[in-house]
């Protein structure tokens, strides 16, 4: 008879290795037991741990309870209330489905279940050792269900030597409770450590309340709302200007329920691309809410992965919202504090203190002073500014683009700081404008929008030049010669590592072309491989801008920086240039005030 090495595994040991799976600290832990009370319908949820949860760790709530039948059957692995024959699959309503919690944790600590169904005169405690159920009687006990879980794998010395120290563990937790409480803002929270309260939150009436309850009044924040296709956003994102770290938390809500999902992470990505080249991972707060028959959450051991029916859909209506929010983008609030001096007035040789209006000529000005107000050289000022400097005429800022950035107010001018920053005004108080970030994202808007349909501009070179690059340089130039001809360059290979440039942009000036061509082939190296043509041209808009903008230490006479203004007020997102730095930086009415006692 042939001798079997296959062998049955034990229960107890079988569940101990599926535990694995929903089971990695106290955190895991914390999150099936919240997700099964917010199943049960709980308007208050508490959660006691102690150090870090390793050693007790207690979750108890008022939802609907158990009967002592239902409460035996729910640490018995498969056991759920949750769905009864395998198309419920297709359609998931709830948090939990799979039955595989209590047993997994019950498997790998000491395990006590008490539970009251509403109604009823009396509760039930289970009493669970190592998945071994040692006790099971009735017991007195208010509506709901409590679960503590002690010593957690104290049965499995391997796994337990693997978690963190107690103050990383609570921070787990704490990190945990929170964005499951700004999941379910109608649900009251409340996370002790030891005799201290982490975390109370009462039920809230809204998300927003919720929101102000966890972080605070957030202006660096901005609200995303959008419906489309039966797809439903809503929630904040970090606005374009804030100034924080690049990466931030990133909470995401399928249905109420928290995922990690790659589709919806390139979603956000791309939304923020549209405004600007700077890598980044934003913090965002955001819900998605879609029938459930167009969502699989069965993908993904602990529930944290999900799969979409109609994937390209959801990442476009994401990307759009996002869009449509940081589009609305206001110019952030700076604290207010002593200016320093080096305010120069808007026209050279005009005091302070003397009135000037857009009608009168500006004292002093002189035919050099326009000549050392280069803003863009060559050809270039028909597209940088007014045709002799003629200032805005109102219908064309009117007309023309589709004026998003009309959100910010109009604002007047008062002059430069240090030749570098525009300082105006509107109804609301004083802006801080620098004006090379500010020009840079007029044009690479300008760029964005001209290329959608025909190339830009070019000027013929009356000597061709001949241009050596390195290898990689030479090599990158002409693998994107396509994009470099849709923004007005003329160039071929001239052997070994050279080039022969015989056009080039109109925005240009004429001697600093082998500049921006070495600036960039450095950026389209920096792609990703296999970039589409839409990013390729996007980089170099960012590129082309910056290197034809206005530039710090400029002298501008007031038509120009009036001119600046306005164009900025028609941009779609004038918070930010598109390599990502604010613009503009703003004094409020209330803040000045404020600073001078007057409220």
């Amino acid at each position: 008879m042939a001798v079997t090495r296959i062998q049955r595994l034990p229960p107890a040991l079988a569940n101990q290795i599926a535990a694995g799976e929903v089971v990695e600290r106290p955190a895991s832990v914390v999150k099936e037991l919240i997700e099964n009370a917010v199943d049960a319908g709980a308007q208050r949820i508490g959660i006691t741990i102690e150090f870090g949860g390793k050693k007790l760790l207690v979750v108890e709530d008022d939802g609907e309870g158990m009967s002592r039948a239902d409460a035996e059957l729910a640490i018995e692995r498969h056991a759920t209330s949750k769905i009864r024959q395998a198309t419920d699959l297709a359609a998931i309503r709830t948090l939990g489905f799979r039955g595989e919690a209590l047993p997994s944790i019950a498997s790998v600590s000491r395990f006590k279940l008490r539970t009251r169904l509403r109604g009823d005169l009396s509760g039930t405690e289970i009493v669970v050792e190592a998945g071994a159920v040692t006790t099971v009687r009735e017991v007195g006990a208010p509506e709901g269900t409590r679960v503590e879980v002690a010593e957690l794998f104290y049965n499995l010395p391997a796994r337990r030597k693997f978690l963190k120290a107690d103050t990383a563990e609570s921070a787990q937790v704490s990190r945990l409770v929170t964005q499951l409480a700004l999941g379910y803002h109608e649900v009251g929270f409340v996370l002790r450590s030891g005799e201290r309260v982490l975390i109370e939150a009462p039920p809230a009436g809204s998300l927003e309340e919720r929101f102000y309850q966890i972080y605070g009044d957030r202006p660096d924040l901005v609200v995303v709302q959008k419906q489309a296709a039966g797809i439903t956003v809503r929630g904040f994102v970090a606005a374009l200007a804030e100034t924080g770290p690049v990466r931030g938390p990133q909470h995401v809500f399928v249905n109420g329920r928290m995922v990690r999902d790659r589709t919806i992470t390139h979603a956000i990505q791309q939304g923020y691309s549209v405004a600007t080249i700077k890598e980044r991972s934003p913090e965002v707060h955001l819900f998605l809410d879609l029938p459930p028959d167009r969502v699989d959450v069965n993908v993904h051991p602990t529930k944290a992965e999900v799969r979409f029916l109609d994937q390209g859909l959801v990442h476009e209506v994401l990307r759009r919202a996002v869009i449509d929010a940081l589009g609305t983008t206001a110019a952030p609030e700076l604290v207010l504090s002593p200016l320093a001096a080096s305010f120069v007035p808007s026209t050279p040789g005009l005091p302070l203190g003397v009135p000037w209006s857009p009608g009168s000529s500006d004292p002093g000005k002189t035919g050099n002073d326009e000549t050392r107000s280069p803003g863009l050289h060559g050809d270039a000022s028909a597209a940088a500014w007014p045709p002799a400097a003629r200032g805005p005429q109102p219908a064309e800022i009117v007309s023309g683009r589709e004026s998003v950035g009309a959100l910010i107010r109009p604002m007047v001018p008062l002059g430069q700081f240090r030749n570098t920053f525009i300082l105006a005004v509107d109804d609301e108080g004083i802006a801080i404008i620098d004006q090379h970030v500010a020009h840079e994202r007029i044009l690479f808007e300008q760029f964005s929008e001209r290329l959608t349909t025909r190339t830009l501009e070019s000027q013929r070179l009356l000597t061709p030049v001949v241009l050596e690059l390195t290898a990689g340089e030479h090599q990158t130039l002409l693998q994107h010669r396509e994009a470099l001809v849709q923004f007005g360059f003329d160039l071929e290979d001239f052997g070994g590592s050279a080039v022969r440039i015989a056009a080039v942009p109109g925005v240009l000036d004429l001697s600093r072309s082998e500049e921006v061509l070495r600036a960039v082939a450095s950026d389209l190296d920096g792609l990703t491989p296999g970039a589409g043509m839409n990013e390729i041209l996007r980089q170099m808009a960012a590129t082309m801008a910056c290197h034809a903008a206005v530039k710090a230490n400029d002298p501008l006479t007031r038509e120009k920086m009036q001119y600046l203004l306005d164009e900025l007020r028609r941009t779609a997102h004038s918070s930010v240039c598109p390599h990502g730095r604010p613009v503009v930086l703003r004094l409020t009415r209330r803040e000045i005030e404020k600073n001078f006692e007057r409220i």
